[in-house]
C-alpha cells in the first residue's frame, strides 16, 4: 500500500504499536529507550554542523551584514513578544479554570529528595553574565564539540563575515559549502528512515515506565495545559500567520506533520530541527533566514515551555493551597520572562526554571515540582510540539517582515501538500 510508505503515517504506527507494549509488557517495553536514545543522539550529531553550514552559505548570499544584524534584532524582538504572551496565556487560564483547587496537598508531606536532581540543576543555573559569557566558545571547535547552539551561531556568523571580506577569492570556499550541506541533509533523510522505530521505542519506554494510571490523578493540569496549547498555536500564532502572511495554519500543520509526530514519539523538539529547516527553505523561506531564526527560536523562542512555566507554578500553588496575590504572580511572571532566556540548552530546561523560578519567589515551596514529577514526561511533547510550531511560524512572519518569503513557492508547496491528502483519503476509501 501507497499510504504505508509515508513516513509519518510509519511513525503513528510506531507510536500506536509502543503504547500497546508498554501497557501491556511494561517491563520489557522500558528495555527499548536505548532505540529512542540512538536517534534523538544521530539527530544531534547532526545539528550543529547543519547549522552552520545552512547560515555560513546564507548570510554569504545576503551580502550585507547589516541585514543580518537586522533580522537578528526583529527575531529577538518577536520572540520576546510571543514568549511573554504565552507566559501571560498560561497565568490567565491556570487562574481562570483552577485545575489544582480540591487537591488539598500539605507541603510539609511532600518528599523532596524526588525531585533533588531538579533543584540542584536549577542551583547551578548560569547567571546573565555567565550566560552571555558562554555564548562565547573556548575554541573555534569546541562549539561543535558541546553542540551549544548558540556558540555555533557566533562562530557562523563570524566565519560567514570573514568570508564576505575576503570576495571573489572566497567562491570556491562557499561553493565547497554549499555541496557539504547538501551531504549533510541528506544524511538527515537516511537517519529520518529509522524515525519509526525510534518512535516505537520512545512510546514503549514511557507508557511502561511512567504507565498511564500516573496520569489519571493530575488529568485535569494535562487537559488544561493542552488546550492552552492549542488554543495559543490556532488563536493566536494562526491568527497573526493568517493576519500578517496570509497563511493558513492549518495548512502549515499539515507541511510539517511528519516533523509534528517524531517530536510526539520522542519528546524532543531537537529530534526535528534538521528536516524542519530544509522543509522551511524549500516552503519559500530565504535560506538564510531559516538558518538564524530557527536555532536562535530554539534557544530564545519556547511558546511550549513558557505556558508550562506559568501554569505549573500556580497549579502547584493551587493543589497546596497557597494564595498567591496579583502582585506576586506577576513577580513570577516576569522572573520567568528573564530565566527562560538563560536556560538555552539547559537539560531539562522547563523543569529547572520552574524550580528556579519558585526558588527565587519563595512564596511557593520548591518541594511542589514532586507533585507533577510523574506527569512532567506526558507533559513535554506538548512542549515540544508548540516550541517547534511556534518557530516554525516565527520563520515565516520574520521571512515576511524582512521580504524574505516567496509566496509563489508557498502557495505550491501548500497546495501539493493539499492534493496529497486527497490522493491518501481516495486511497484509504478505495
Amino acid at each position: 500500500m501507497k499510504i504505508l510508505k509515508n513516513l509519518y503515517v510509519q511513525v503513528l504506527i510506531g507510536i500506536f504499536l509502543g503504547g500497546l507494549a508498554g501497557a501491556f509488557y511494561p517491563d520489557f517495553a522500558t528495555q527499548f529507550k536505548p532505540f529512542a536514545d540512538i536517534f534523538i543522539k544521530l539527530v544531534k550529531m547532526l545539528i550543529a554542523p547543519i547549522i552552520f553550514l545552512t547560515l555560513v552559505s546564507g548570510i554569504a548570499a545576503m551580502k550585507d551584514m547589516k541585514l543580518v544584524g537586522k533580522i537578528g534584532g526583529a527575531s529577538l524582538i518577536y520572540f520576546m513578544i510571543t514568549t511573554t504572551c504565552a507566559l501571560t496565556i498560561g497565568l490567565i487560564v491556570v487562574n481562570v479554570l483552577h485545575p489544582g483547587s480540591g487537591m488539598n496537598i500539605d507541603p510539609k508531606s511532600l518528599d523532596i529528595n524526588a525531585a533533588s536532581s531538579y533543584i540542584g540543576g536549577a542551583h547551578q543555573m548560569k547567571s546573565i553574565p555567565d550566560f552571555i559569557m558562554n555564548i562565547v566558545p573556548s575554541t573555534f571547535v569546541g562549539a561543535f564539540v558541546h553542540g551549544e547552539i548558540l556558540q555555533v551561531l557566533l562562530v557562523a556568523i563570524f566565519f560567514a563575515s570573514a568570508l564576505l571580506m575576503i570576495g571573489e577569492k572566497a567562491e570556491p570556499i562557499l561553493n565547497g559549502i554549499e555541496t557539504l550541506s547538501q551531504v549533510f541533509f541528506k544524511i538527515v533523510h537516511m537517519v529520518m528512515k529509522y524515525a519509526p522505530i525510534a518512535a516505537f521505542a520512545a512510546m514503549a519506554f514511557t507508557i511502561g515506565k511512567y504507565g498511564t494510571h500516573s496520569i489519571l490523578g493530575l488529568i485535569s493540569l494535562i487537559l488544561t495545559f493542552y488546550l492552552t496549547c492549542f488554543v495559543f498555536v490556532i488563536g493566536i500564532l494562526g491568527f497573526i500567520l493568517h493576519f500578517y502572511c496570509k497563511i493558513n495554519v492549518f495548512k502549515l500543520l499539515k507541511y510539517i506533520k511528519e516533523e509534528i509526530f517524531i517530536v510526539i514519539a520522542t519528546s524532543s523538539s531537537e529530534s526535528a530541527l534538521p528536516s524542519l529547516m530544509e522543509k522551511l527553505s524549500k516552503l519559500g523561506c530565504k535560506r538564510s533566514i531559516v538558518g538564524l531564526v530557527v536555532p536562535t527560536g530554539y534557544s530564545f523562542n519556547l511558546d511550549g515551555t513558557s505556558i508550562y512555566l506559568t501554569m505549573a507554578a500556580i497549579f502547584i500553588a493551587q493543589a497546596t493551597n497557597i494564595d498567591l496575590s496579583i502582585y506576586q504572580q506577576i513577580m513570577l511572571l516576569g522572573l520567568m520572562i528573564i530565566s527562560s532566556k538563560g536556560a538555552a540548552g539547559v537539560t531539562g530546561s522547563g523543569f529547572i526554571i520552574l524550580a528556579s523560578s519558585l526558588a527565587a519567589v519563595g512564596h511557593v515551596p520548591v518541594a511542589g515540582i514532586v507533585i507533577i514529577l510523574g506527569i512532567d514526561r506526558f507533559m513535554s511533547e506538548g512542549r515540544a510540539i508548540t516550541n517547534m510550531i511556534g518557530n516554525s511560524i516565527a520563520t515565516l512572519i520574520i521571512s515576511k517582515w524582512q521580504n524574505g518569503l516567496d509566496y509563489k513557492q508557498v502557495n505550491q508547496n501548500l497546495n501539493q501538500v493539499r492534493e496529497k491528502s486527497k490522493q491518501t483519503t481516495s486511497i484509504q476509501l478505495n
